[in-house]
């Protein structure tokens, strides 16, 4: 989707961090901004800088668990600008985390409602809304890349941001041919402040507060890590805007920010590759299973050049 201007973007979790970041990008290509977000206040603190720079923008506060008030949100959004066209899924929340089995279902339940529902709760009010008008369009969502490659000791997170990266896979599938495209956005560690958001949705639906993030000390025996200056390799929203921007008008299927975690993602995907048994390929099988054995969305992938900042 290389032409943006006037086209108008749905950007969910789109008042604060990484969602504002790609917000004010859309912004800056010329598209038409509507910020659905679950915090009225940081809606009202993010309009002014759209305003200022003449950027048209609307915000509507959203929670993207109600499926009623998603429905509302996109007709209030199209009695504005009209024709909806891109849809960024970025609402999400970060997870209190240890061992699976030490959670708590509440947890459990608000993570998946949040962080996977809300996904298909985007797709499936938007999508039907741009296939529609028929000017094209495109469609992307938040995974992580924890979606990519397992951090360990987030089990929960891991597999919500994995079950976003199949979903929007499989969406760039269904949606060949019909103009409107796909990409799942799997960042790296931005200076955003999830934990701040993610504490209050908690708060609203489960009456309270995420505990404040503090790492895991060192095991016994073993020296704390050597202390980072963040400063140097911390990167900010308007990157991450940047980045989904080129995706969108590249049309890629994956919008990777950090090159660091390649290597952890060749280690699972050889990993992966060792595990198939070492036997004779059956051509029958082929012929009759071949939408099991082969996808040919990810031929479409082309290599990314570096980011110019």
């Amino acid at each position: 989707m290389e032409n943006l201007t006037g086209k108008t973007a749905f950007i969910t979790g789109g008042a604060s961090g990484l969602g504002l970041g790609i917000a004010k990008a859309c912004a800056k290509a010329g598209m038409n901004i509507v910020i659905a977000d679950f915090r009225q206040q940081a809606i009202d603190e993010a309009l002014p800088a759209f305003k200022e720079n003449g950027w048209p923008a609307h915000g509507i506060q959203l929670d993207v668990t109600d499926r009623a008030a998603y429905v509302k949100a996109a007709d209030e959004a199209e009695a504005v600008f009209g024709k909806l066209h891109v849809l960024v899924n970025n609402a999400g929340i970060g997870i209190p985390e240890g061992k699976v089995w030490e959670d708590d279902f509440k947890d459990v339940d608000l993570a998946i409602d949040v962080n996977y529902r809300g996904v298909l709760n985007g797709i499936m009010t938007i999508v039907p809304r741009i296939l529609k008008h028929g000017e094209g369009g495109h469609v992307v969502s938040t995974a992580s890349k924890a979606g990519l490659v397992p951090v360990p000791g987030f089990t929960l997170y891991n597999s919500l941001k994995m079950a976003v990266v199949t979903v929007m896979e499989t969406l760039a599938c269904d949606l060949q041919g019909t103009g409107v495209g796909a990409s799942v956005f799997c960042p790296g560690p931005f200076q955003t402040n999830l934990g701040l958001s993610s504490g209050e949705v908690r708060a609203k639906h489960l009456g309270v507060e995420l505990p404040p993030f503090a790492p895991p000390p060192p095991k016994d025996g073993e020296a704390p890590p050597p202390q980072a200056d963040f400063t140097k390799i911390i990167r900010y929203p308007e990157e991450a805007g940047e980045r989904v921007v080129r995706g969108i008008r590249r049309g890629d299927l994956y919008i990777i920010t950090h090159a660091d975690f390649k290597k952890g993602w060749d280690a699972r995907a050889a990993a992966v590759s060792r595990a198939f048994p070492d036997e004779p390929l059956s051509d029958d099988f082929q012929k009759v299973f071949s939408i099991l054995t082969y996808n040919p969305v990810f031929e479409k992938q082309t290599q990314v050049p570096a980011f110019e900042k």
